[in-house]
């Protein structure tokens, strides 16, 4: 499948799009941000310079990826969700002046592969969203998700697992076998994986 970009978005000419993806209406690329195979980017979607983003992934209507954001494969991004990179906003520094470039600090934030982040959700910077973990709708993620999590509220508390098709596991007993077919295991320390 061909690449498809709205003629109403605007891709930077140092950005980079992988084959198949779809970029709809009004979003932004800007410079030096590098898109993966098969996205799909909904409407107003705002991607700010040199950000990186896997493959296969779904961005809905009105997302903004900012600056320090990185997303791995197959990771699933609901509508409105709003990604911070500053843990200090401010506009002026404290003597008044307008901050510049440099006297931004970035934090970094990670999204793994096959999570899925609900819409309304906000994602403060400097955290991982562990892999196919599940940040439920209207979220408020502060802290780190573990790998296949179920988080939910504000601020973000793991209330539960889920396999990688999505479904909740009870891992009450340290292992859990999916309805899909896939099994979970929770070792001593608490991490989950998936035992296939």
């Amino acid at each position: 499948m061909a690449t498809r970009i709205h003629p109403s978005s605007f891709v930077s000419e140092s950005a980079t799009i992988g084959d198949g993806s779809q970029v709809w209406l009004f979003c932004q690329i800007r410079d030096d941000a590098r898109i993966g195979k098969g996205c799909i980017f909904g409407k107003g979607v705002y991607v700010d310079g040199g950000v990186t983003i896997g493959d296969n992934v779904k961005i809905q209507n009105n997302v903004s990826v900012f600056t320090g954001v990185d997303i791995e494969d197959g990771v699933f991004v609901g509508p409105h969700v709003c990604f911070t990179n500053d843990k200090v906003p401010r506009a002026v520094n404290p003597d008044g002046s307008i901050k510049s470039a440099h006297d931004w600090v970035v934090s970094k934030t990670l999204v793994k592969t096959g999570s899925a982040i609900g819409a309304n959700s906000t994602v403060v910077c400097g955290v991982t969203v562990g892999a196919w973990s599940m940040v439920a709708a209207g979220s408020v993620v502060t802290k780190d998700v573990p790998d296949h999590a179920l988080v939910r509220g504000n601020p973000a508390r793991t209330v539960g697992w889920v396999c990688r098709c999505g479904l909740k596991v009870d891992l009450s007993a340290g292992e859990a076998r999916c309805t899909c077919g896939r099994s979970l295991v929770q070792d001593a320390d608490g991490v989950v994986r998936d035992a296939g």
